[in-house]
Order: C-alpha cells, then structure tokens, then sequence
C-alpha cells in the first residue's frame, strides 16, 4: 500500500495550500471591488475544495475498509461485509471519475484488497453452511404435521398396513382446515449473513462457486434428514423379494414420507433458497434443484420398484393409497418445482403417478380374471360361506373406500363415464365370483349339501351389497335377482334332501281307499318296514346336516321352518293313519321312535356345524 501512502501525501499538502491560497484571496476580495472574474475564480476554487474533500473523504473510508478487512470476518462478520461494502463503493468513485490520475492506482490497490476480502467470505459462506446445516430429527418433522398424521410411536405408522381404513377417506373432508408448520432448517439471525454473502460473491462473479457450496451444505442435510426418517433406495428386485406383511409396512411409511418431504422438507428448503438469494431468480432456482434432486428420485424409486413388481391383487390397495398420495401432492410440486432446472424432477413425480394408475388399474382388472379361475383347493366341508366368497367381498366392499380414487384413475385414461367403469368391473367381478362357486360345489358328493353351499354362499354376497356402498351401483335389480336365486337354491335342497325322506311317509295303494285313514290293503309288515326305513333315514339325515353349517341365523331359521312345514305334517299324518297298527303290536317305540315333537327339536339341531362322536341311535 505504498502508493497509497504518497498519493494520500501529495493530495494533502495540495489540499493544504490550496486552503491558504483561499484565505489570501478571500481578504484581497474585501478590499477590491468584487469584479465578476474574481467572483467566477472563487467559485471555481471553492468546487476545487470540495472535490478535494470528497477524494479525502474516500481515501479515509478506504483506509477504515482496509483495517477491517485485514483483521477478518471472524470478530465481527457484520462489520466486515460493511468494510467490503464501503470498499467496493471507493472503487466505483475513483472508476466512475477518469479525471484522478492518482485514483489509478488507488483502485488497482482496493481492487486486489476485495478478492482477498471475497476469498475470505468465500470460506466464512462455507463455514456458515456447514455449522448450520444439520440434518432435521424425525419427532421435530413429525411435530410440524397436523395432530391428525403424527405417528404414536418413533417409526410412522408402525405395524400399521399400508391400506386405508375408512376413517382415513372421512378425514379428507376436513383436509381444507389442516395446517403444517415448516420446520426451521436454518436459525433466524443467520440468514441475513448468508443473504449478504452470497450477494457480495455473486457481485465478485463467484457465482458458480456459491451454487457449488450451497449444494454440498444442503444437499447433504436434506438426504440425511430423510435417511434418519427411515426412506432408503430400493430396487425392484429387492422389493419382489420382501415378505408381504413387510412391504406393506414399507409402502405405509413411504407414504407418509411423501407427504412429510413434499410438504415439509422440500417446502422449506425452497423457502431458505429463495431468502438466501432473493434478487437472484435463476440462481435460486438452480441451488434448489441442485440441493434436492438426489433426494427426490431417491423417493421415487421405491415407488416405481412397487409400480413395475409383480401385480397380486392385495397390491391393489396399497397402490390405490400410492396413487392417492401423488395426486394430493401434484400440485405442490408444481409449484416448488416449477422452474426450467426441476423440470426432471417435475417429470419424473408425474410419469410415477401415471405409472402408478396404470398399474393399479390393471391389477383391479386382473383381479376378476384371478377370482375366476381360483382353484384353491380349500375344502369347506360343512357348506358354510367359503373364504373366497368373504375375501373377494371384503375386497370389493373396501374398494368403496376409493371410490372418488378409482374415479380419478378411470379419469386419468379418459375411458367415459368412470361411475359405469366402476359397475361394469364390479358386476364382472360378481360373475366371476359366482361362476367360481359353481365349480367349487361340484365337489361335494351330496347334492344337498351342493345346493346348501350354493344358497349360503349367494346369500352372503346379497347380504354384503345391500348392506355396502355396492347396492347403489349394482342396483336394486342386481339385489332382486340374486335373492331369488338364493330362494332357488334353498327349494334345491329342499326337494333333494326330504324328497326321499318324505316318500316313506306315504304307502302305495293305500290312497285307493276311500276314507283317507283306511289302512285297507297295508299290511302290518309293510308299515313297520316303512317307519324302520323313516328312523334310519331321518338319523342319517340328522347326524349328517347337524354337522352343516348355515352361518346367517335367519336364513337358517327359515331354512328349519320349510323343512318343519314339509315334513311335520306327513309324519303326523302318517302316525294319524299307520299307527295304531304298530301301536296295538309288540314293542311299539321300536318303530314308532320319534313323536313329532321329537322331530321339531331334532330340526332345530340342523345346520348348526356340530360334531357328532356317538354312535348313530
């Protein structure tokens, strides 16, 4: 600074005698006339002053810059981006005032002090970074959530299966009043000096070098933040291999961390973006993306692993809850990733969600097919309702849970009316269910125990619809129509259990007399050989259909009553008119065993799925 030193010499001794020229000439003035020349000398002399002040002025401010900027930003960081500031301004004075010779090397001088100073920031802007960029602990995430989406315990719904339960879908009406607060990722009374930092480097033309720092502060503390929330990188490959109680978890919390990046962490990362570099669209812009890319493909890719693994119809669901998820979300990343450097980002959040549906979409069409053609080789010994029957109800009861999601996905491949979608697919997947059910009964022997199993099963689904959202788009017509075949089903059993049964209650030739309890022509044999034949068969029977099963309490009430309506009065009319033919013998009640009372209460002992181990009476 040796120049500095001379010229700040020279212009001072200048100065100097420029004053005492000044006071000379002003008492010269005072006593001459004040002519217009000496008037316009005066004036010239008195701008000479001023200008000369003001060069004085900047060589003070120069001198004060320099001292704080030799000391460093250390003691005090605000003080010295002052100093720079106040620097870079002597520069712009000499610069903008050709006319200084001396100013030349003042600002050669003052030129070289600012990339010192700049080189300087450059590291506290590193320094500043990296104290302050740590990764957010997962409670401080989950505190900023509404009270409704906070998990209970340390890992987001833990335990918990990835499908949604109904009240999930109820909650959505109040999603309007939920309210999420931003984490706080970098202090307060930081900001403005990272503000002013990186603006006095991007006015040094280190731009490139700020958007290299920011990168590796925060990117960093973005992907740790989420690896601490449990997300991890996985492949198809991996995810194939997982069990299904696993990734159902997986899934679960991949969700739920969706919506924690998306509307926490990438929000308000973009927020300290945006107030770090506020004057400076295209750099936030590109530090942004720079800082989250990783990150988001690294979320993406486990939900495209679960879009292109294997379709099983359980992964119908939790696709459903997926495609949910990403919609929500849509608009959100529009916003935050908007610019021209998030556009793969942008593409890749939307080609999953589309991946997504049309994944979830085939699955839901596959499904039919697959309740075709089960061929479980489940035995339902007893005629109850078979497990493919609850299972695929349950599923289709539950899909109502999605039934405004499962709009949208027949939307999104503009395919007509979606309500119509829906019930044709719904009605398909009825048909296959009981085209199912019609192979499945051929596998009983008995074609009693056929129809029994037929009438349950039918029953169940009917049951099912009217009592689920599945009435309204099936229709009233759908319900009528099954419920007769119900009715079918049960007449079925009917006439092949107790047709048999029933004709041993009757004698042939007796009917030919004319009184209708004239036992004329019967003999006794023939009659006790009807009654041994009516107790063996009703045993069999009773031992037999008291094992089956009819789990609705009131279909299996009527079923006993239309049985009781048949059967009761043939034997009492049979007792009526063949009894006192036995009853006037030897040993009577070992063939008239049963009273009609007995009977009753036998009646009400069948279909209840019991188990026999005594020997037949």
């Amino acid at each position: 600074m040796g120049a500095y030193a001379v010229a700040m010499e020279t212009l001072t001794e200048r100065a100097a005698l420029m004053r005492e020229s000044m006071k000379k000439t002003q008492a010269i003035t005072d006593n001459v006339l004040k002519t217009h020349s000496i008037r316009k000398a005066h004036e010239n002399i008195d701008k000479t002053l001023k200008t000369a002040e003001s060069v004085l002025d900047q060589f003070d401010r120069s001198r004060e810059a320099e001292a704080k900027i030799l000391r460093g930003p250390h003691e005090d960081l605000e003080s010295y981006l002052q100093a720079v500031e106040q620097l870079r301004g002597v520069i712009q004075f000499f610069t903008g005032n050709k006319n200084f010779k001396s100013g030349i090397g003042i600002v050669s001088q003052a030129n070289n002090l600012l990339g010192k100073a700049i080189l300087k920031l450059e590291e506290e802007f590193r320094q500043l970074l990296s104290l302050y960029s740590k990764p957010i602990e997962p409670d401080l995430l989950f505190d900023c959530l509404p009270n409704s989406m906070r998990p209970s315990s340390g890992s987001p719904r833990e335990g918990e299966p990835a499908g949604k339960k109904p009240s999930d879908h109820h909650n959505k009406s109040s999603a309007e009043t939920v309210v999420y607060q931003l984490p706080t990722l970098v202090p307060p009374r930081i900001m403005p000096l990272l503000q002013e930092i990186s603006k006095q480097m991007v006015q040094a033309g280190h731009q490139q070098q700020v958007a290299i720092l920011y990168r590796e502060a925060r990117s960093t503390a973005v992907e740790q933040t989420l690896k601490k929330l449990g997300v991890e990188k996985l492949g198809k490959d991996e995810v194939q291999k997982m069990q299904w109680e696993v990734l159902e978890a997986k899934i679960g919390n991949w969700i739920h961390f969706m919506r924690i990046a998306v509307k926490l962490l990438f929000t308000a990362e973009k927020k300290v973006c945006d107030d770090i570099f506020q004057t400076y669209d295209s750099l936030k812009d590109q530090c942004f993306a720079e800082v989250t890319g990783t990150s988001v493909i690294t979320l993406l890719s486990f939900g495209d692993a679960i879009a292109r693994s294997k379709k099983s119809p359980e992964k119908l669901f939790v696709l459903l809850d997926m495609y949910e998820i990403m919609r929500e979300l849509q608009p959100e990343m529009e916003v935050i990733f908007g610019s021209k450097y998030s556009t793969e980002m942008r593409e890749a959040f939307t080609a999953l969600t589309k991946k997504l549906a049309k994944t979830a979409k085939k699955t839901f069409a596959e499904f039919e097919e697959a309740v075709e053609k089960d061929c479980t080789k489940t035995a339902v010994l007893d005629g109850t309702v078979h497990p493919l029957t609850s299972y695929v109800i349950n599923y289709v009861k539950f899909l109502f849970d999605y039934h405004s999601t499962l709009q949208q996905l027949f939307k999104e491949f503009g395919e007509g009316d979606s309500e119509q979608q829906l019930a044709f697919i719904t009605t398909k997947i009825m048909q296959a269910l009981q085209t199912n059910l019609e192979v499945k009964s051929k596998q009983y022997k008995d074609a009693a125990l056929t129809q029994l199993f037929l009438m349950n099963n039918i029953h169940y689904i009917v049951r099912s619809v009217r009592r689920s959202e599945a009435k309204d788009l099936l229709g009233d017509d759908w319900v009528q129509i099954h419920r007769r075949v119900v009715q079918q089903h049960a007449n079925q059993y009917k006439r092949i259990a107790w047709s048999k049964i029933l004709q041993t209650l009757t004698i042939q030739g007796a009917h030919s007399a004319v009184d209708s309890n004239s036992t004329a022509g019967v003999s006794r044999v023939t009659v006790k050989d009807r009654f041994k034949t009516f107790n063996t068969a009703f045993e069999e029977i009773h031992q037999r259909q008291s094992q089956w099963t009819v789990p609705d309490s009131e279909l299996r009430e009527s079923l006993r009553l239309a049985v009781a309506e048949v059967l009761l009065p043939a034997y009492r009319s049979f007792i009526r008119r063949f009894g006192p033919m036995i009853e006037g013998g030897k040993n009577p009640t070992k063939y008239i065993r049963y009273t009609p009372e007995d009977l009753e209460r036998m009646l009400a002992e069948f279909f209840e799925g019991k188990m026999w181990n005594e020997p037949k009476r």
